[in-house]
This record gives structure tokens, sequence and C-alpha cells, in this order.
């Protein structure tokens, strides 16, 4: 048995690779023997890689010490593990993933992972989804009424996006207040693969990212994967800090800015138009180029400040990306960025190469809600209100020591838990109680949101009361409690 590789994970990082582990019936320590299995079978855990004490994995976990023992225990037996005097317990030399690669396990695939599961009985928060408002069915049957003999003669792909959509986009910005042309339109699975692409033309190993802290983890695990540093600075009640970002771009100059001005997310957010002018101004001073995400844009206030590319003086590369998930329907994976007509051209042809082009009917009817975007947007705003309305009307009557600022818009709480408590912890209590939370330090890399934790309300209202009694037991079974005390036997093979 040979140790040479000094690669170890942490206890926290082990326990977010894990996913929802606690899940389904038998002992706790059983369940974890097996998730880790789980994790050496997939790559996840690699030959030589040592693991967490007992102590800190069950403190990470939020059990007992003796079922991480008695886990281990068990895995050792089977010859999974090894421990050696001084150097602790290790995935064994010995074992042959499944998966040849390793997969190192993100935070954001960890939010997703529930997506490729399924959700069972489980309440996830991981993602926020959306189901269709009523005109988008309209719009859809309008669509295979009216366009479909058009759309079957097509003969392209059209990596840049059908023009129909390109031109309603291009309207739709100019009607902003950001004038637009359909060449400056790229069209999109979704904003996440427009981060992508942006990703892709301006970052490297070894370069930087200036980003909100907190922020989006799927979109951070993308600018890390790119082999960015991160550079945070914080929210406040207008955006982002610009004083906090003057500061970091005199210390280093980025190579990217990533924010997320309309209903930032977590926080709900919504940046003023003097915020946004005053940003715009500043990446203008220091030529960096600047995305601004606008997947959660026209939810929840009537009147928003235009785009930050609007205040942009001439020369200044802004990317604004948006879709119409959020607002229409989560099973429409259309999106776009707009851009400067040059940069829109390359990444084009990264969109050409990636998959050729998005699929015509679903652009086509992406188009019609473009065209009906304040309509819907009204519709898709109220419905929200409502259920957060009930989700607030729930927590203060069975938590009302948690504490968050109403968002400005968007379809999450960001929620701080009281005392310092560390939202990891109370991550794994809630699974065992069937609900699946993002803690905040999944979305914050600095560290400085570790009480708080992301509470979607996009869910139907039986699913928010549900949701609500399964945190309040939650919650109680900690603070009176502590760890979920679980037998477990030492396991003598």
């Amino acid at each position: 048995m040979e140790w040479e590789m000094d690669s170890s994970v942490g206890a926290h990082d082990l326990a977010s690779r894990l996913g929802g582990w606690s899940g389904g019936e038998g002992p706790l320590y059983r369940k974890l023997a097996t998730a880790l299995e789980r994790a050496v079978a997939d790559g996840t855990l690699a030959p030589g890689e040592r693991l967490p004490s007992e102590r800190a994995l069950a403190t990470a976990l939020a059990v007992s010490r003796t079922t991480v023992v008695a886990a281990y225990d068990a895995l050792r037996g089977t010859g999974l593990l090894d421990s050696r005097q001084g150097s602790g317990t290790r995935v064994s030399d010995r074992v042959r993933p499944a998966v040849p690669r390793r997969l190192r396990d993100s935070a954001g695939l960890s939010l997703y992972q529930r997506l490729l599961d399924g959700p069972g009985d489980l309440i996830s928060l991981a993602c926020v989804t959306t189901e269709a408002i009523p005109p988008v069915a309209d719009i859809i049957r309008e669509t295979a009424e009216r366009h479909l003999a058009d759309l079957l003669t097509e003969s392209s792909y059209h990596p840049r996006g059908l023009p129909e959509l390109r031109e309603a986009v291009a309207d739709h910005y100019t009607g902003l207040g950001l004038p637009t042309s359909p060449d400056q339109i790229v069209v999109t699975t979704g904003v996440q693969q427009a981060v992508a692409f942006v990703c892709d033309l301006y970052l490297y190993r070894g370069s930087t990212a200036l980003i909100e802290s907190p922020s989006f983890a799927g979109c951070l695990d993308l600018l890390r994967a790119a082999g960015a540093d991160l550079l945070t600075v914080p929210v406040d009640e207008e955006g982002a800090d610009v004083e906090r970002m003057r500061r970091r771009m005199r210390e280093r100059r980025p190579d990217l800015v990533y924010l997320m001005p309309s209903y930032q997310n977590p926080t709900g957010v919504l940046m003023s138009a003097a915020r946004r002018r005053q940003i715009a101004e500043l990446v203008a001073e220091y030529g960096v180029p600047l995305f601004e995400d606008g997947a959660y844009t026209g939810l929840r206030v009537p009147h928003e400040p235009p785009p930050i590319a609007a205040f942009a003086p001439p020369g200044t590369e802004v990317i604004t990306a948006a879709s119409v998930g959020k607002i229409a329907w989560a099973g429409l994976r259309i999106g776009w960025l707009r851009a400067s007509a040059a940069t829109a051209e390359r990444i084009s042809r990264r969109k050409a190469v990636t998959d050729l082009g998005s699929p015509l009917l679903d652009q086509a009817i992406a188009a019609r809600l473009v065209r009906r975007w304040p309509q819907i947007s009204a519709a898709r705003s109220e419905l929200l209100a409502e259920r957060m309305a009930l989700l607030e009307e729930g927590l203060r009557a069975r938590l009302p020591e948690w504490r968050w600022r109403r968002p400005d818009g968007g379809a999450a709480l960001w929620v701080q838990l009281p005392d310092g408590t560390d939202a990891r912890v109370f991550a794994q209590v809630a699974l065992r109680h069937g609900v699946e939370v993002v803690p905040g330090s999944v979305m914050a890399p600095c560290g400085d949101h570790d009480s708080f934790f992301r509470l979607t309300f996009s869910h139907s209202a039986e699913t928010l009361t549900e949701l609500v009694d399964r945190l309040a037991r939650a919650w109680q079974d900690l603070r009176r409690h502590g760890p979920v005390e679980d037998y477990a036997p030492r396991v003598v093979v």
C-alpha cells in the first residue's frame, strides 16, 4: 500500500459531494457507507485520497461521531478504505473506480444532481424551476398551427439563432432603452450556455473574474472551470458595491466582471439606475468586459432600469444575457446574449461548434413570448408575489427567529439563521426531514455568508405549506437535540 499522493478532502466538501445521502430507510451509518462507496465508484473520491477525521465529518454531516466511525469501519472491512497511524483514513490504492477519469464534484453540479436523480419525496430547493403560465400553452398552439409549415421548410441550423427571434429580442432591448440590431444577438440554450461561451472567450487558467458575493453557484463553477481566480465584492441594497469594485480593480485588473443587476441571485436585490451607470463607467475606465446576467429580469417590478449596457460609453464591452425560462416556463430552454456585432460573431462560432444551433420550434415559440414580454412578466410576477407572501406568513408563524430581507424580485428568500448557525449543518438535518437547501457557503466563496441559505418560493401553495412544516421540524431538532443520534455499532469483519 503506497500513499504517495497528498490529496485530501475537507469535511464540508465531502458532505457536499455526497448530496442527499441520508434519504431512504435504514440506519444512518449504513446509508453513509453506501454513499461513500458510490463516491469512490463514480470517481468523486480518488484512490489514495485522505478522508476527513470521524469527528470532522460527523460535524459536517450533523450526525454522531459513532455514525461515521461505524461507516468507516464497514468500508475498512470491505477493503475500500485503509488506515495508517498518523496518516488518517484514505481510499485504498487497490480500488479502481468504474469511471477512469476522476470526477471532482463541483458546487453547481451537486445543485443539479437532483435534476438527474428526480426529487422523489424530497422537496428540493437546489434549482428555481417554473411551471408554464397559461399564455404559454396558447402560444405553443398558435405557433404549431400557423407557423409550423414554414419552419419545416427551413434548411439551416441557424447557429446565430432563428432570425425572427433575434429580431424580437433586438426590438425588446431597443424598447428598454438599449438600441440593438439582430446581428448583435446570439440565441443560446438558456443563460447558462451564454455564460459558458463568455468564459471560453475571456477566461483562461490564471485569469481573474470579479463577482458579487454571494452569487449563483452554477455560474461560479463555470468561472472556476475556465481557470479563473475569483475576486469578490459585497452586495448592498442598490447592488454590487462600486467602491469595493474600484479598489479590487486597482489591486488586480480582472479579465471579466460577472454581475446580476436585476434581482441578484440569491439576494433578490434590484440594482439602481445610478449604480448601473457607475458600474458601466467603471468597466469602461479600466477596459474590462462585463457580463450582466439577466436570468431573472422582468420579475415583480413593472419598470426596471435599463440594462447596464444602456449606460456604457461607446466602445465598452458589455454582454447582456437573458432567457424566457424564469418568466414563461423552465421547460423552454431558450436564452440569448446581446453584445457588439464583432463579439456576437465570435460567440456564434462557438455556438455552431457546440451544438449547431438551438431547436427551431422552441425558438419560434420564444419569439412570440418575447413579443408579449410585459404581459407574461406581469402574470409571472403576480404568481410569485402570492407564493412569497404565503411562504413569509408560514415562516413568521413557525420560524420567527429566522431573518431575511424581502427581495425586490426573483424567486427566493436569502434567509439568515440566528446565532451564527452554520447553514451547512442545518442543510444536513433538513435532508433527513425531506428538504434539500443550498447553504450560503456554496454561493459565497469568501465565507462571509455561512449562516445564510437560499429558500425558493416558486413551488405550489401545497408544497410551500409542507416545506415550512419540514423546515420547522428540522430546525427544532437541531436546536433541541443537536445532530441526530444514530445507533451505529462497530462493525467487525
